[in-house]
């Protein structure tokens, strides 16, 4: 069976709820999120139990092991999100829409997540542009959704003109290639004969194709987008930018360099970059006091590690497997954050640092969860966390980066300071005498318990999940 049978299925599975959407036959938004949960779980149960022929099916789609790994990833990252938004859209209808008007918020993930699928297996400028707008087009309404929050709006302006203006990069940048090699498939161009005078338009367009994924991975000094949207997006689609989107770019970057002509160019550049984009993340991430904001500047920062592991693959060979490794480990300890702050947020009305004053009486579960999601981002031992920045340590000491060694180093040490900042609050300042205790419905606990067995299980062992690689 071809691997792309994935994405048509996820394709017919929006198309559809769409359809029944349309027809306002009375479905609730809790059906309407079970069926996407279902289809899109048999998708992913599918990839692990059914023989999917790792063929390419055209020039243009690559059908790897790379592919198949991320297309999982993507597929779990959308279900977590959408078990997520159920949670949320109580805010929503508080004060933006009805539950008529929030059940497109729980069928346009489905779009992305395609728009993504097809992005980790583009092998053609034209693919990966097609695949790029589609996931964009759906982030820029999904940011946007709440349209009588200011702070939503200005998010969702943010992010359309500053997407819009990295897409003008790309698309400029393909030109150039295009007109220097005579192709846009990316074994092509690697195979192109090129004379030495081409090289600088050659090197001059690949250098804007960087610059349009670097906005998309949030990668210094392309980041100042991030804190904006992210503080302002509704919180489950701030968590799929944070972990999807940015898995999706970094194997588009990956594939990018795979190009042997411009690899070893391009690695000195992105290495810079890492440095810069680990120091700006984490010492700005000091100075927040809103914790949306807060894991806004720690995701650039997450974003400059990934880097450093991308800075080392021509002299690691473990660099491949450790950025793989640290984004999964990523996906779950993020998720878990974001999941546990929707539903602080749904209590407290706010994500402010205050709004969690005293959780630790409040809701011992919470908390926890909290605790151990942001003991696993500042890469504590046993956690899913220390492992990836552990191999991604490693794979640039076996690169001899060792000024990219230095700047994660001290990034670290910026991390343990406002990760248990965030722990401080919640467990050694007491909240006011009229709050209450939080209650957590059984199904939100389930999934909380869920990913905390997953930060944990993967802290101790590591090589399960890089079996799958």
């Amino acid at each position: 069976m071809p691997l792309i049978y994935l994405e048509l299925f996820v394709v017919c599975l929006g198309i559809v709820l769409l359809f029944l959407e349309s027809l306002r036959c009375g479905i609730s938004k809790t059906t309407l999120v079970g069926i996407a949960v279902a289809g899109l779980g048999l998708v992913l149960v599918s990839t692990f139990i059914c023989n999917f022929k790792l063929i390419s099916v055209s020039p243009f789609y690559a059908a790897d092991e790379l592919a198949l790994f991320y297309k999982q990833f993507i597929l779990i990252a959308t279900i977590i999100v959408l078990l997520m938004s159920l949670p949320y859209s109580r805010i929503m209808e508080k004060g933006e829409r009805t539950e008529e008007g929030v059940r497109e918020f729980f069928i346009l993930p489905l779009f992305a997540c395609v728009g993504m699928m097809w992005l980790v297996s583009a092998k053609d400028f034209i693919f990966l542009f097609i695949a790029l707008e589609l996931t964009t087009l759906v982030f820029y309404v999904l940011v946007a959704y709440m349209r009588r929050s200011v702070l939503c709006l200005e998010a969702g302006v943010k992010y359309f003109i500053l997407g819009a203006f990295s897409t003008g990069f790309l698309v400029y940048g393909i030109s150039w290639i295009f007109g220097v090699t005579g192709h846009t498939n990316f074994e092509q161009i690697g195979n192109a004969s090129i004379s030495v005078s081409a090289y600088p338009a050659l090197l001059f367009g690949v250098g804007l194709v960087v610059i349009a994924i670097g906005f998309k991975i949030a990668a210094f000094p392309f980041q100042f987008w991030v804190p904006d949207v992210y503080q302002g997006a509704p919180t489950p689609v701030t968590a799929y930018l944070s972990v999807a989107s940015k898995a999706a770019g970094f194997v588009v970057l990956l594939r990018v360099i795979e190009i042997p002509v411009l690899q070893s160019r391009i690695l000195g550049i992105l290495g810079i970059a890492a440095g810069f984009t680990v120091l700006f993340g984490n010492l700005t991430a000091l100075l927040q006091t809103n914790v949306k904001r807060l894991l806004a500047y720690s995701s650039i920062a997450h974003a400059g590690f990934l880097l450093m592991g991308v800075a080392s693959l021509n002299a690691s060979s473990l660099a491949t497997k450790a950025i793989s490794f640290y984004l999964g480990a990523y996906l779950l300890m993020t998720l878990l954050a974001f999941f546990a702050i929707i539903i602080v947020s749904c209590e407290t009305g706010g994500d402010e640092m205050s709004n969690f004053k005293g959780l630790g009486k409040r809701s011992p579960l919470l908390a926890a969860s909290i605790l151990l999601a942001m003991l696993s981002l500042a890469g504590i031992p046993l956690t899913a966390g220390f492992f990836g920045k552990f191999f991604i340590f490693m794979s640039a000491i076996q690169a001899h980066h060792w000024l990219l060694v230095g700047c994660g180093a001290l990034g670290v040490c910026c991390g343990f300071y406002y990760y248990l900042k965030i722990i401080g609050v919640m467990y050694w300042q007491g909240p006011s005498p009229d709050l209450g205790r939080i209650r957590v419905s059984a199904d939100s606990a389930t999934i909380l318990v869920l990913l905390c067995i997953g930060i944990v299980f993967l802290g101790i062992f590591p090589h399960l999940l890089l079996a799958l690689l």
